[in-house]
């Protein structure tokens, strides 16, 4: 079933129509139509796990090489199964940061080529905003303002939604993410690619309670998250318990104990905080089936509601990219006619008592309001000082 989205009055300053969406961050290659009247229309993904699996991880030339020879047969195949041709579409949308480089320049110049020749505007999404949105795409989506914890491969943050492009930091990784620390330790531990996934696998093996490792920085104030030092405890329990039996399974359910247990009382903090009463939990660790399952009954115990986007949309994909690209162009936001693609791009990371507006918008990234030729000038000032370090690309 697909959800269409109400637009709040005043916002429509640009026509509707359906929207294509290409995403190429890393080593998956979505693409999907969405229509804000009629929801989702189509998607396909094609996942590059199996070619980089022979080198443990992600090889950033060859999954460029990749996208090249997948993305224009994906489109073809998704506007045949959304029935409907190039022509049919109102605008374009692609991930433009942050990822690696030549993978997003593989999709923004497809995208922003197609767009160039149909005459329609290219709307470049944070791929981040894309996985915000991305509970957006269920049939009961939730209605802000709200809570969402971004957890990933790449981020660990807690944002306070108030609306549409409307969000406030509340808390973010120190240092390594919560699925980077997936990854991390698999490898300690000898497990295959992708490491995230084997470890949760082997972790439903485990005995609980063995092996308790610490929780980061919930014996303190505060909604900041810190990863890295749980895998120097993972490596010595590794070391000192090797000959043991079962002890890949018995320290691997310790570990996704010790990642769900500080995901989960940052969470409750957070909402505790903004008094929401609504959590949304979005990014490729929202799909974890321990940590669905302990904010669920935290839900029930607490009277809080939890929303999950479908597995298949929290990992990469081109349906909360075509999502996030139609609201942007149903604000009136578009594009210029630069290929440019941002692989550091900064969130923008605005004070934490600040709602920031244009959170997803850099300074100076050519911003525009459909009819005007004039930059959108964005609204957290921190994004100034922030662009010179985004490591921008043009071409």
């Amino acid at each position: 079933m697909t959800q269409s989205i109400a637009i709040a009055p005043g916002s429509e300053t640009a026509g509707t129509g359906p929207v294509l969406g290409v995403e190429t961050s890393c080593d998956e290659t979505g693409v999907a139509v969405y229509d804000v009247g009629r929801g989702l229309l189509a998607h396909t993904l094609y996942s590059q796990i199996k070619m980089h699996a022979d080198y443990g991880g992600v090889v950033p030339e060859l999954a460029s090489r990749d996208h090249v020879r997948k993305l224009l047969p994906l489109i073809r195949e998704t506007l045949r199964e959304a029935g409907m041709a190039t022509r049919d579409l109102a605008g374009v949308a692609y991930t433009c940061g942050p990822g690696l480089v030549g993978a997003l320049l593989v999709g923004a110049a497809c995208a922003r080529s197609l767009a160039w020749a149909l005459d329609v505007p290219a709307i470049g999404v944070h791929h981040m905003e894309g996985h915000l949105l991305a509970p957006m795409l269920e049939a009961d989506p939730p209605e802000p303002p709200y809570v969402a914890l971004l957890v990933s491969g790449g981020h660990s943050m807690l944002i306070e939604v108030a609306g549409v492009g409307r969000y406030r930091l509340l808390g973010d990784t120190l240092d390594d993410a919560a699925g980077e620390a997936f990854d991390k330790t698999a490898k300690l531990m000898g497990l295959p690619y992708p490491g995230g996934p084997a470890l949760a696998k082997l972790a439903e093996s485990g005995e609980p309670g063995r092996f308790k490792f610490s929780r980061p920085m919930t014996d303190r104030p505060g909604l900041d998250f810190s990863f890295s030092g749980l895998k120097t405890q993972v490596l010595l329990a590794y070391q000192a318990n090797a000959d043991a039996p079962n002890v890949k399974a018995d320290i691997a359910r310790g570990f996704e104990e010790a990642i769900v247990d500080t995901l989960a009382i940052k969470c409750r903090r957070a909402l505790a905080q903004t008094g929401a009463r609504k959590l949304v939990i979005a990014g490729g660790v929202g799909a974890n089936r321990c940590l669905r399952a302990q904010l669920a009954q935290a839900a029930g115990r607490e009277g809080f509601r939890v929303y999950f986007p479908r597995p298949e949309f929290c990992t990469d994909n081109g349906a909360m990219i075509a999502l996030a690209g139609a609201l942007r162009l149903q604000a009136g936001l578009h594009d210029d006619a630069a290929i440019r693609v941002l692989p550091r791009w900064d969130s923008g990371k605005p004070r934490r008592n600040r709602i920031a507006l244009s959170l997803f918008i850099p300074a100076k990234a050519g911003i525009q309001r459909l009819g005007s030729s004039r930059a959108l000038e964005p609204r957290a000032k921190s994004l100034d000082s922030r662009w010179k370090h985004a490591g921008m690309t043009n071409v």
